[in-house]
């Protein structure tokens, strides 16, 4: 079971919990389904909060303007954890504890959302994050899902892409070695390009944040003659890299991550001709994606990034187990989300059994510094 290797969290988490012994129940409210939300709209990542909170609300009022769900308009709760830990703890007991959520959507960061699942376990809450990518998240509980790809996954069919499409037959990758997100992707590009035939001539790490000074890295990548270079970090770092390969002479094709979601603002130049993952493209011709965009930006004046589209579809996913569940009986919304198949804006989504979405990956190329959707491709 997935849960199981949480056990002696749990019970902290059940010392926590007792704290608030003697308020009220959750399960008495029949005139709404209450959803509960958390999101870091204020700090230092409320761009990303920001995002997931105005596509969850715009999912709501989409489905309560169709007539609910079960009959019910949906009732959305709303709390800032600004990105903390203990704001986090704080809003999901007073979501469970004075609200009484039906279920829960969050949180929006890796870290805040181990956080909220042994929580969620032990209140038996229906919960999916829309954006967190840390694989321990989901195997903390069957009730914990997630609408955004892992990066193991991503990494893997990044590898696969640079090998298959692209034709490389030597690869270079730099990477954070402080950076979790960056190591995991580098292990899993390196597994799949070998696998897929490949050669991996060149490895290099440097220290995220203190590193600024890229050059001798990549002269060392530069006399390997690599036909690609993969960089698995976030868009400020790639750029700095790509500004400094291009002096250096580095000759390989970039490819990247979704990390580099908004590297065009730091270095377009540079990162021309480049290829990266994301979790959908903005010019995706495909007519739900079309209309979440035009839907989005008509709302909000501005267009939906990434984060946005799948902290709509984690609301699309929660509102059609809670339908197919029948009731907001919290079991059977469980069981309904590990049978979840449904067209959302980030591809198809269905789950695999520790509660991650299997489904495409949209591989972006930089052309004539715009991002241009490449094509869709899942893991082989």
């Amino acid at each position: 079971m997935r849960g199981k290797k949480y056990v002696a969290l749990f019970i902290l988490v059940a010392l926590v919990l007792g704290a608030f012994a003697g308020c009220s129940g959750g399960d008495t409210e029949a005139e709404t389904v209450k959803i509960g939300l958390i999101a870091p709209t204020t700090g230092q990542v409320a761009v990303y909060g920001q995002a997931v909170q105005n596509a969850v609300e715009m999912a709501v009022e989409e489905r309560n303007a169709a007539g609910g769900i079960l009959g019910k308009q949906i009732e959305l709760i709303s709390y800032d954890n600004k990105g903390d830990a203990t704001e986090t703890v704080n809003a999901f007991n007073r979501l469970v504890d004075n609200d009484g959520i039906d279920a829960f959507i969050g949180a929006v960061i890796s870290s805040t959302s181990l956080t909220i699942a042994p929580l969620a376990v032990e209140a038996g809450i229906p919960m999916i994050t829309p954006t967190g990518t840390n694989l321990e998240i989901t195997p903390i509980g069957d009730n914990i899902f997630r609408a955004c790809f892992i990066d193991p996954y991503q990494g893997k069919v990044i590898g696969q892409f640079a090998f298959n499409e692209l034709k490389a037959q030597k690869a270079a990758v730099m990477f954070n070695t402080a950076d979790d997100y960056s190591v995991g992707l580098k292990d899993a590009f390196v597994a799949a390009f070998e696998a897929a035939g490949g050669e991996i001539v060149a490895v290099e790490g440097y220290t995220g944040g203190t590193d600024k000074d890229f050059k001798a890295l990549l002269t060392n990548v530069k006399a390997e003659a690599p036909d690609v270079l993969f960089l698995p970090d976030y868009y400020n770092t790639v750029g700095l890299i790509a500004d400094q390969a291009k002096e250096v002479g580095v000759d390989a094709t970039l490819v990247g991550a979704d990390g580099w979601d908004g590297v065009l603002g730091v270095s377009p130049e540079s990162v021309e001709g480049g290829y990266f993952a994301n979790h959908y493209a903005k010019d995706d011709p495909d007519e739900f994606v079309q209309s979440f965009i035009s839907e989005y930006t008509e709302k909000y004046g501005e267009a939906p990034n990434a984060l946005a589209a799948l902290g709509y579809d984690g609301a699309e996913i929660m509102f059609a187990a809670i339908e197919s569940a029948g009731s907001t009986d919290k079991a059977a919304i469980i069981e309904a989300m590990g049978n979840t198949s449904i067209d959302g804006v980030t591809g198809h989504i269905v789950f695999d059994a520790d509660g991650n979405p299997e489904k495409s990956i949209s591989i972006i190329t930089i052309e004539d510094g715009k991002d241009v959707l490449y094509g869709k491709f899942g893991a082989k």
